[in-house]
């Protein structure tokens, strides 16, 4: 690997344990060589997502559309002068990831410019470019052009990154419509939010969970500490969320503190040293 690219790869992993303590700690239970290219991934899908939540004194619809043409550029000539596009292009590149993810991807990117609620459709729709999508990039990361291995990963990829997502809208719910005036949730009035409300969309996630493990079961041993910790640490947050009234999930963010999470991350680790899972 060269310099540069070396440098690019350094420079998302600064960017990823900027954002993320968490997910930052998770990239450390994965294979060494899976590292850098899931810090890649990470800060691209991390600086997309500040365009469009944070950069409010821009033009985010000019931001967004540079961003997706210099992102198909880079994967064509094979460089950027932006290290975190040249860093993802390096690994749409290497692992051949395809160019219809990344292009859902930014379509959810750009839905959030201008939608504020989400029909049934919508809803999937986003799921699938904002969550999903990013699961089958990983996902191809771990498998390593094994395309056979890939595709019969890949509807559990697609669930675990849906859980994902849907447990960060159930606790954000305060920020997000409060704040940014969205509403994920197809059908659901975030101002008279109710319990049934609450266990209608936990009943969903909880399947997701469930179909996810069955794939993290069968990831090769590189990535599957890495994912399983992720998926620890999530279904403890939702765990802790299903405890809680819908009145208390619409009005506070819900954490889990890091104390908590380091013991899940050694108790998830010790399972999978243990082949217990």
């Amino acid at each position: 690997m060269d310099l540069y690219t070396q440098t690019c790869l350094q420079c998302s992993k600064v960017i990823t344990n900027s954002y993320s303590t968490s997910f930052s700690a998770g990239i450390r239970a994965f294979g060494k060589d899976l590292r850098m290219p899931i810090y890649a991934i990470y800060a691209y899908v991390r600086f997309a997502d500040e365009i469009v939540d944070t950069f409010h004194n821009q033009n985010k619809e000019a931001l967004i559309s540079q961003f997706k043409t210099d992102t198909f550029t880079s994967i064509t000539q094979k460089i950027s002068l932006s290290p975190v596009l040249h860093s993802f292009q390096f690994v749409v590149n290497k692992y051949q990831i395809p160019h219809n993810l990344i292009d859902a991807f930014l379509k959810s990117m750009e839905m959030d410019l201008d939608k504020t609620a989400y029909s049934k459709d919508g809803y999937e729709e986003y799921i699938y470019g904002s969550a999903e999508v990013i699961g089958l990039m990983c996902l191809k990361i771990f498998c390593n052009g094994n395309e056979n291995q890939y595709q019969n990963l890949l509807p559990q990829a697609k669930s675990l990154g849906a859980a994902f997502q849907k447990i960060n809208f159930l606790r954000d719910i305060k920020s997000d419509f409060e704040d940014r005036g969205r509403t994920y949730f197809p059908g659901v009035n975030f101002a008279n939010f109710t319990n049934t409300d609450k266990k209608t969309i936990e009943t969903d996630i909880q399947q997701d969970f469930d179909d996810a493990l069955v794939g993290i079961k069968k990831l090769p041993n590189s990535s599957k500490k890495g994912v399983y910790v992720a998926y620890v640490y999530y279904l403890a947050l939702f765990k802790k969320v299903k405890k809680l009234s819908a009145i208390t999930v619409a009005q506070k963010r819900i954490r889990i503190t890091n104390t908590h999470k380091i013991c899940l991350m050694l108790w998830a680790s010790l399972k999978i040293k243990l082949n217990f899972l």
